[in-house]
């Protein structure tokens, strides 16, 4: 077994020991019950003899499963089997030990109860419907012993306790399995948390800080520095979103654009977006919104005019059924003509791979317009499945 299996087969126990452990304790009762009805019937039988070997060997397996079911070892498809498949021989060895008249008046040597415990071990181990197969093979096998069909309820209870305990007892270790799953998850997840929180406090005291000050000095200093500031803003940026992320929710398979994109919305941001949810791919939709915040914030930090206020900037969202377009359009003070492929030239990608990049990756187009006292339009355009659409 790899160390994978061992590992699931070690939680699967878990979650189902003490129904085990609950389970031997009616084993032992039962086998009480089975070696007072074998001393209370001994002298009836066509062979005594052979009444007391079928006691002891109800004895003798009992212990043995006992011991298995509680320890562990017995947990598993093959042992549970055997159990089943021992129980159902002796209920048909009552056939050679009894004459027909004694089967038809009584149970099984072994007894119906003690018989229960195989159903019950099948049931915690295999489920809710092999439970009940388990069951069937029970009464089957003590019909036979007994000589005909019982169609009456009222006189053989057994056959309704015996597929109900089948049933029941696999519906409930089922769902202590399903139960323990979802806390082994619900502590993973906290355990994870957990240790973001811890990481995001290292880094906010540390690296977001120090981006920060250059960011901060290098604008200052100015002159070729500048670039410099804005590549630590770019990254204090990143940064602050990827810890953001990893904080405040679990990951979901899909997000809804719309509402993502009017979160964006403050007194300089505009957002006009469908009342409808426009559902995608969460990593699609995180792309997305990854190169609207950086047309957003190239907005603030380049757009100002003379006076130093930041520009307006109206974002706008149409779903196009096949495709979205998302429209970043501000009132600043443009781009001169040639100044992108400066900055390129330069090795300042910021434009190129956060925004153009980005959009392409996704089988998507960039498209911008631009004019010194103009303002700046981008129209970006992203092929769109519908996600989880309803």
């Amino acid at each position: 077994m790899t160390a994978a299996g061992a590992a699931a087969t070690a939680r699967d126990d878990a979650a189902v020991a003490e129904l085990w452990r609950a389970a031997q304790v009616f084993r032992a009762l039962t086998v009480l019950y089975a070696v007072g009805f074998v001393v209370a019937v001994h002298d009836d039988l066509d062979h005594p003899a052979g009444g007391v070997v079928v006691g002891g060997i109800v004895v003798l397996w009992s212990v043995v499963c006992g011991w298995a079911l509680t320890r562990g070892p017995g947990r598993t498809v093959g042992w549970v089997v055997a159990d089943l498949v021992v129980v159902c021989l002796l209920m048909l060895s009552t056939v050679a030990l009894a004459s027909d008249d004694w089967r038809a008046d009584h149970q099984s040597i072994p007894t119906t109860l003690w018989a229960a415990n195989a159903v019950i071990s099948v049931g915690i181990q295999l489920g809710a419907v092999r439970g009940g197969a388990a069951a069937i093979a029970v009464i089957t096998c003590s019909t036979v012993a007994k000589g005909f069909v019982v169609v009456d309820l009222a006189r053989n209870a057994a056959v309704v306790i015996l597929l109900a305990l089948g049933v029941v007892i696999g519906l409930g270790a089922s769902a202590l399995r399903r139960a323990s799953a979802r806390l082994e998850e619900a502590t993973r997840l906290a355990a994870a948390t957990a240790e973001r929180d811890r990481l995001s406090r290292q880094v906010h005291d540390g690296v977001l800080q120090v981006l920060a000050l250059i960011a901060r000095r290098g604008r200052e200093i100015g002159g070729a520095t500048g670039d410099l500031a804005d590549l630590a803003a770019d990254q204090e940026r990143v940064l602050r979103e990827l810890l953001g992320q990893g904080t405040a929710r679990p990951a979901a398979a899909h997000l809804d654009l719309a509402d993502a994109l009017r979160a964006r919305a403050d007194d300089r941001v505009t957002v006009s977006a469908p009342a409808e949810p426009v559902i995608g791919d969460a990593d699609r939709v995180t792309e997305v919104l990854a190169a609207v915040d950086n047309a957003l914030d190239n907005a603030r930090r380049h757009g100002a005019g003379p006076d130093g206020i930041a520009p307006r900037v109206f974002v706008l969202l149409e779903d196009l059924g096949g495709k979205v377009v998302v429209s970043v359009r501000d009132d600043g003070v443009g781009i001169a003509p040639g100044r992108l492929r400066e900055a390129t030239a330069e090795g300042r990608l910021g434009i190129g791979q956060a925004i153009v990049g980005r959009i392409e990756s996704l089988g998507g187009t960039a498209r911008l317009e631009s004019a010194p006292g103009e303002g700046t339009d981008w129209e970006l355009t992203v092929p769109w499945d519908g996600g989880a659409r309803r």
